[in-house]
């Protein structure tokens, strides 16, 4: 028997021969490091986010106090977003729901906020001053639905005063102490003390934003930044890049069903768009088990042409 024959017999019926070429991982490994750093470098030169400073009570009442004061009101009078919201934070409202489940409401008040406490908890902490301490205690003999017209006469006037300005609100008006618990509330909020006032976790470090953003997010100065930098609800909401594009590529799918009705116009769109996202999650998850769907790679083979080096080697084969 020749020698070619028993390497015939010896090679096994799957082996093949394939051609063979140095490869220098070390080498390949270094360009391919440099040629991502330099392309990551430039790309976040062109394309890199705005770095903006975080927006703080402190800013916001020296950029727009007579909002802060008019958040005030509405907070003392309960007719601010937080206040109506209802779950998590109180049972204002039902919540939002989809299909008739009332999702929000289920989930319960697990982070209590007392709207009014936003503002008069910072207040009754400070010191020496006669005059708030007074209008403290004057508030708290009113009864609860004096609190509320005083204070929702007040958040009237401010919306009305004359060019926007506090000097323009009328002076007419059965305003109570809430006036004077405004504009003390504006005074501490310039002065830096309402940040480590809001912010408690309850431990030695505060650290729970909770109330500091449902503050800030009452009023209308957070909303007026977002939009001026292309964040609002209509210009697509989340993302990261200013501009007319929906930003992150893993956030378009989600932010587009706002955009369209019935979520565009449905005071459940929140729920409604989450009820949606997990809907098309399952079915993502189910494609291999789904007749039809699972035979589209047959019908269009894009992959052939992807791997079409593989499938011509295969066809020579």
């Amino acid at each position: 028997m020749t020698d070619a024959l028993i390497r015939q017999r010896e090679r096994t019926p799957d082996s093949h021969d394939y051609p063979t070429r140095r490869y220098d991982l070390v080498k390949e490994f270094t360009w391919a490091l440099a040629m991502v750093t330099v392309l990551s470098l430039l790309l976040a030169a062109v394309f890199s986010s705005p770095d903006d400073k975080a927006i703080t009570l402190s800013g916001w009442a020296k950029a727009d106090p007579t909002d802060v004061v008019a958040t005030a009101a509405g907070e003392l009078a309960g007719t601010t977003t937080s206040a109506t919201y209802g779950a998590p934070y109180n049972h204002a409202s039902e919540g939002q729901s989809v299909l008739g489940m009332k999702l929000q409401k289920w989930g319960g008040v697990g982070i209590p906020v007392d709207s009014a406490d936003l503002v008069l908890q910072p207040l009754r902490g400070v010191p020496g001053d006669p005059t708030l301490a007074m209008a403290l205690q004057q508030w708290d003999t009113l009864t609860p639905t004096q609190q509320t017209a005083d204070a929702t006469a007040y958040a009237d006037a401010v919306a009305k005063a004359t060019g926007g300005q506090l000097g323009g609100i009328s002076p007419s008006g059965r305003y109570g102490p809430v006036p004077v618990l405004a504009i003390r509330f504006l005074d501490l909020a310039r002065a830096g003390g309402l940040e480590g006032s809001l912010t408690s976790s309850g431990s030695f470090y505060g650290g729970d934003q909770t109330r500091t953003m449902l503050l800030l997010a009452d009023g209308a100065y957070l909303e007026d930044q977002a939009v001026a930098d292309h964040l609002g609800g209509d210009q697509w909401g989340m993302m990261n890049e200013v501009g007319n594009y929906p930003g992150q590529p893993w956030m378009w799918l989600y932010t587009f069903w706002y955009q369209v009705k019935p979520f565009s116009t449905s005071e459940n769109a929140d729920t409604q768009v989450w009820a949606l996202m997990m809907v098309l999650t399952v079915g993502l998850a189910l494609v291999p088990w789904i007749p039809g769907v699972r035979d589209i790679p047959r019908w269009i083979p894009v992959h052939r042409l992807i791997w079409r080096d593989h499938y011509r080697r295969a066809g020579k084969a």
